[in-house]
């Protein structure tokens, strides 16, 4: 199954990153947040994954065609300038890299995408969130109900720690992230081809029109996920998940080292 990633936004709310970088690039644990988003989908047996660019998107490009020998042994001979690659394991993924247009709203880069995508159930997310969800019970749920599409709902971190109170006394400040109310898109979507019908062009949203569209006609299903997810809006999150990560047990790390 193909697996969109969402990766060709601004990402302004990150400028002390993205004025060089895309955000999906930004670093944890030396890795791009995009690295960690396709090694949870691979570990799930999706590994064939289409990247929607746009902005800065020759830098992602040129992290992918330097992949292979960036992450695999080598031998150079200096004089002739032979390189040789060692019996490294590696990622077997396949990687298209398409550009979808600098300007380009999010349902418009899916919908670039549809030569490649139509004739069967894909799967879409963004290149800025993390998370513990068991991708192939999100599939097996999409396919139990026959709607176009899937959205996984989850429980929105709280920006901020809070105070416990013992009357008018503080009793102590609750330092870790908390699960917010209510619940909202996390990403981590599964869609039908029909979804192409409703998505007009590139200044279409895949949030404010195609989900909105098809929760109006009766087309869209919410797999409600309570566990561990982040998005990277901010450096204070970039911060988060780089403390998670270096915890050593970081807990959208399903995958083996």
């Amino acid at each position: 199954m193909k697996v969109v990633i969402l990766a060709g936004g601004f990402g302004t709310r990150l400028a002390e990153e993205t004025e060089r970088i895309p955000k999906p690039m930004v670093e944890i644990g030396g890795r791009p947040i995009l690295w960690h988003i396709m090694k949870h989908y691979a570990h799930y047996g999706f590994k064939e994954f289409f990247i929607a660019l746009g902005y800065k998107g020759e830098v992602i490009k040129r992290y992918f065609l330097e992949y292979y020998r960036m992450n695999t042994d080598i031998t150079i001979n200096l004089a002739t300038g032979d390189v040789m690659t060692q019996g490294t394991r590696k990622d077997d993924w396949i990687v298209h890299l398409i550009d979808t247009g600098l300007n380009t709203l999010t349902g418009g880069r899916v919908k670039r995408l549809e030569k490649w995508l139509k004739g069967e159930t894909f799967m879409i997310t963004y290149g800025d969130g993390v998370s513990d969800i068991n991708l192939q019970e999100l599939l097996k749920f999409h396919r139990s109900h026959g709607k176009i599409g899937t959205v996984t709902a989850v429980r929105p971190p709280a920006r901020f720690g809070g105070i416990i109170f013992n009357g008018d006394m503080v009793y102590k400040f609750t330092e870790k992230p908390q699960i917010g109310e209510g619940w909202i898109n996390g990403g981590f979507m599964v869609f039908e081809p029909r979804v192409f019908d409703y998505i007009q062009g590139d200044n279409t949203s895949l949030e404010a029109d195609v989900l909105e569209s098809l929760a109006d006609d009766g087309e869209l299903a919410a797999f409600k996920h309570e566990g561990f997810w982040q998005c990277m809006d901010t450096l204070r999150d970039v911060r988060l998940l780089e403390s998670l990560w270096q915890s050593g047990k970081p807990p959208w790390k399903v995958w083996d080292s």
